[in-house]
């Protein structure tokens, strides 16, 4: 058969395809429960990086000077999520960063309250 299937190199990846490996190493056993990490849970650096560090975690110790979320984490380093939530539970398990949950909606005050404060401070 010759077709454009067939013309392909062996091992070679069609182009335009979003597939990528990534095996990045570290402990092997965490001895503490692994924290639930979703895209908007929030990190922030505790500490840092030591020339120990592997360089993912490193960049993520580096990048977490203020609270940036998952999601925004793993664009910048241009990581699957499911590649940066390992480097991230063992970040947690040694101390390196801190987890903190996102601001929940019902904390944030209401709009129209504000734009009443506001007219009110714009007429004195």
């Amino acid at each position: 058969m010759s077709g454009p299937e067939n013309s392909r190199q062996p091992g070679a990846e069609p182009p335009g395809n979003p597939d990528r490996l990534y095996i990045l190493g570290g402990e092997a056993e965490t001895k503490s429960p692994a924290p639930h990490l979703d895209l908007v849970t929030l990190v922030v650096s505790r500490s840092e990086p030591d020339p120990g560090l592997q360089p993912e975690h490193a960049a993520v110790v580096r990048m977490c000077d203020y609270p940036l979320s998952v999601a925004e984490i793993s664009a910048y380093l241009e990581l699957p999520v499911s590649t940066l939530t390992p480097v991230l539970t063992e970040l947690l398990s040694r101390g390196r960063v801190e987890a903190r949950p996102p601001i929940p909606a019902a904390a944030l005050p209401d709009v129209s309250l504000l734009e009443a404060v506001m007219h009110g401070l714009q007429k004195l």
